[in-house]
């Protein structure tokens, strides 16, 4: 197909992975274009490192603009319709033809969805919040904190109580350990289902050993500064530090493409839609899996279906057959403090149901995770 044309929507883990592996797979043509509304990429366990001041956004971000050097026509912009029919995507720069289309918009954090949610409470989703809510955390010398899980899905499932155990290590190291409670919350009946009640029995006896106390099971019907109202009583807090549930960006609604839910329906194994030509990767997705809880949001996963994507439209654009297909193997790291991360890895998509396991917490799993960051940024980049 000479002179076809590949538009990537989305410039995070699936969308910066599809443009660089279908440029690697196709040489100098066909056009890859990739939009998204950002200028900059920053890993989301970043905010994390943030927050205890341990590093900063600016030493993990990357402007997007740095991929025209790999052959990637970069353009910034937000996207306000898909017009699968006549094969274009407009945005608010212009309307861009496309003869395969990579959707990877990813999910946004909806503390909309939360009535209440103000600058009282904080955002641990949000880098501006996070910066915020940094400064806070410097000058506090007393009191209550609660991480509290507002609605599901949310991405990077562990970030929450990985949250919590970093305040307990950084109060910790500042003398204040005893001065400073910490509390977490989760509306799921146990603290990551994905893994299974040993996995959650590992992850739980994590927080328990750090003093911190952990509750399953409370739905928040609002929040009224710092404090939340749920099911079963108020969640009194002096810091109140929030994940909102996750939804997929408005325009999706829209495009006339199945759903799973509200999110894109795609072929497990080939990220294929229901429409010719476009392809889905990543959190704005939802795979099933054989437990019917759905596949975890993810960079890791998003990385990796991207790459079975460019594999497939690949294919096509040279007139060969691709059997790439995603295996829903991944990992994450829980960083517990004290120098130490313990890891989640397994095949989630196992046809019995995910066969997942939580290592034990190790100084080689923290290096790791670190390494994760680095070596996306500097193969990236």
């Amino acid at each position: 197909m000479a002179g076809a044309r590949v538009v990537v929507l989305g410039g995070g883990f699936g969308g910066i992975t599809a443009a660089l592996e279908l440029r690697k797979l196709l040489g100098g043509e066909p056009t890859i274009a990739l939009i998204d509304r950002r200028p900059a990429f920053v890993m989301g366990l970043r905010k994390l490192w943030v927050l205890t001041g341990r590093g900063t956004l600016a030493e993990g971000t990357r402007t997007l603009s740095a991929l025209r050097e790999r052959g990637i026509d970069v353009r910034q912009g937000t996207v306000g319709r898909i017009d699968a029919a006549s094969r274009t995507v407009t945005a608010d720069t212009g309307t861009v033809p496309y003869d395969y289309l990579v959707i990877a918009l990813g999910a946004e954090p909806r503390p909309d969805l939360v009535p209440g949610f103000s600058p009282a409470a904080f955002n641990l989703y949000d880098a501006a919040d996070v910066e915020r809510l940094a400064a806070r955390v410097k000058t506090f010398t007393k009191g209550r904190i609660v991480v509290g899980i507002l609605g599901v899905p949310y991405k990077c499932p562990p970030a929450p109580y990985e949250a919590a155990m970093l305040l307990a290590d950084h109060f910790q190291q500042r003398g204040l350990r005893q001065a400073v409670q910490i509390a977490a919350f989760t509306p799921q009946p146990m603290s990551l289902p994905v893994v299974g009640a040993a996995g959650c029995a590992q992850v739980e006896g994590q927080l328990a050993s750090r003093g911190i106390v952990f509750t399953p099971n409370r739905k928040v019907e609002r929040l009224e500064g710092s404090t939340a109202i749920s099911d079963r009583g108020s969640i009194e807090a002096d810091l109140f530090i929030g994940v909102p549930p996750h939804r997929p960006p408005a325009l999706i609604k829209s495009l006339g493409l199945q759903l799973q839910g509200e999110w894109l329906f795609t072929d497990p194994k080939t990220l294929r839609t229901s429409a010719s030509r476009i392809y889905a990767v990543g959190d704005v997705t939802e795979i099933p899996l054989a437990n019917k809880l759905p596949l975890p949001k993810a960079g890791v996963f998003a990385e990796s279906q991207a790459k079975v994507a460019a594999a497939h439209i690949a294919a096509e654009i040279t007139g060969k057959q691709s059997d790439a297909a995603f295996d829903g193997r991944g990992y994450c790291y829980i960083e517990i403090g004290g120098g130490q991360a313990a890891k989640v890895q397994g095949h989630f998509t196992a046809p019995g149901g995910p066969q997942v396991e939580v290592t034990a917490p190790s100084e080689q799993a923290l290096m790791e995770k670190i390494e994760f960051e680095r070596s996306r940024l500097n193969s990236w980049f």
